[in-house]
């Protein structure tokens, strides 16, 4: 049983290659017939677009002309008369050309078609037929018009007097600046904020004006008693005049 089997299996492979095999060798035996054939066909593909190219050119004058005379519309009929030749060649012409121009095509009512490109001249057609586009008059200026103008206007802006700040000295009380000088000089000197403040100026200004040569004039003329001061750099303190002559 297994014997049957087996020789059934093979008849059955035998089948499949026995075709197979000879296609090979027909293959192997003809394959020059078969290269020539197919540089053939792309010799004549090439020489079929090559005359198809050149027969475009002669036709695209006759294209232009009727396109110029139709404003942008043509139909393969047109072309087919014009031309010369069949209509199935007119409009795989004009096929071409609306793929190359981005034209248009539109079924007619009759059943055929009618190809579309604009050119300058229909644009120009086409702006002319539109209808321009009408102002609006301007409002005449009444007087309740002008009355409003000139509620609403802004009021003109006056500029502003920008007063000069001056440097005022700072206002000490009178009790401590009429203090005797005996109740000031507990330690026998000043510092610089109470002589300051004795001398009615800002703190500051005692600053720059003590290593001045004329700091005593200076400081005897704020003084209120008329007592003039010096400014000992090792001590860093204020000193009377009259403290250090006596």
């Amino acid at each position: 049983m297994s014997e049957n089997k087996i020789e059934y299996y093979g008849k059955g492979y035998l089948v499949l290659l026995l075709p197979i095999s000879f296609l090979i060798i027909f293959l192997v035996a003809t394959w020059r017939i078969w290269l020539a054939l197919i540089f053939l066909g792309l010799a004549i593909s090439i020489w079929q677009r090559y005359q198809w190219q050149k027969w475009c050119l002669e036709v695209n004058p006759m294209f232009n002309q009727l396109i110029r005379e139709n404003e942008g519309k043509i139909t393969p009929m047109d072309l087919a008369i014009k031309g010369n030749f069949s209509g199935e060649t007119a409009k795989r012409y004009l096929d071409t050309k609306v793929a190359e121009f981005a034209g248009s095509v539109v079924n007619s009512k009759e059943g055929g078609k009618v190809y579309y490109f604009i050119t300058a001249g229909t644009l120009g057609s086409i702006f002319d037929s539109s209808e321009p586009v009408k102002e609006l008059p301007h409002p005449k200026n009444t007087k309740d018009n002008k009355m409003m103008e000139s509620l609403l206007a802004p009021p003109p802006s006056q500029p502003q007097q920008v007063e000069p700040e001056t440097e005022t000295p700072p206002q000490t009380h009178q009790e401590e600046v009429k203090q005797p000088l005996e109740q000031q000089l507990i330690f026998g000197s000043l510092i610089q904020s109470e002589l300051a403040k004795r001398l009615n100026v800002y703190s500051s200004t005692v600053y720059k004006r003590r290593d001045d040569p004329n700091f005593s004039e200076w400081s005897r003329s704020k003084d209120p008693d008329g007592i003039a001061w010096s400014f000992s750099p090792r001590t860093k303190e204020f000193f009377p005049l009259e403290e250090q002559n006596t």
